[in-house]
């Protein structure tokens, strides 16, 4: 049998190579666990000062601009300077779509730009990222007096703190700012499915996984929280706004 020319051999062996990394749609062929794997592996090469900072540089400036974007996660953060997502989580440029907003809020605007993430650009993993001492839950946690346009901002807030209050009566200041922010990453995703179809319906369907984070600014490190232990009910029941 003859053997094939090196040059189609080669061109053969690279069309695959680029249908399994990127499959057959022009985005990455990944599944929302394998997202979360490059996500925790990342944080653990930043937390631990090993960051690769691979993919930051001219030529992937270029290939984006070029190729276009195809992220494998949408992250929701905090705009605390504190949280600089992209390092936190060890990736470049087109990695992951982020969004930021103070106290890691999903109101309309977020939610929208959540929706371009998970179903334009189709990313199988959404993650809501809280981080320890928010300046924007120890206000709502402190009664805080804030001015201009920041009391509607953290008015979505309000119902986390609240819920930690009622939870957990005897606890105080930075116990009770601790407790507050894990359930503002709760409400933040209840308000996500409340108000967002197509966040349902992926997560119903089974092609996006929406997960809540706690990022630690003294450690660097980021602990995973996991689905919303209510999130079946949220996305079979909820009703949008």
């Amino acid at each position: 049998m003859k053997r094939l020319p090196v040059f189609i051999t080669m061109f053969i062996f690279l069309l695959c190579t680029t249908v399994t990394v990127w499959g057959t749609s022009g985005k990455p062929a990944i599944t929302p666990d394998d997202a979360l794997k490059q996500l925790k592996e990342g944080n653990d090469r930043y937390s631990s000062g090993k960051s690769t900072h691979l993919k930051i540089d001219a030529s992937r400036m270029k290939d984006t601009t070029k190729h276009g974007q195809h992220p494998f996660a949408t992250v929701i953060g905090c705009s605390d300077s504190r949280v600089p997502i992209e390092l936190v989580f060890d990736q470049g440029i087109g990695d992951i779509f982020v969004i930021r907003v103070a106290g890691n809020v999903c109101d309309v605007d977020e939610i929208g730009s959540i929706e371009y993430g998970i179903d334009h650009l189709k990313t199988p993993l959404m993650v809501v990222l809280g981080h320890t001492h928010c300046g924007a839950v120890t206000a709502v946690v402190t009664e805080a007096e804030v001015h201009g346009s920041i009391p509607p901002l953290i008015d979505n807030i309000h119902p986390a703190v609240a819920e930690t209050r009622k939870n957990n009566p005897k606890l105080t200041g930075n116990a009770l700012i601790k407790a507050a922010v894990k359930a503002n990453v709760w409400q933040s995703i209840e308000d996500l499915f409340k108000g967002s179809p197509a966040a349902r319906q992926l997560a119903k369907s089974g092609s996006l996984k929406v997960v809540g984070a706690i990022y630690n600014i003294e450690s660097g490190q980021v602990d995973i929280l996991g689905t919303h232990p209510d999130q079946e009910r949220l996305i079979t029941s909820a009703k949008s706004h």
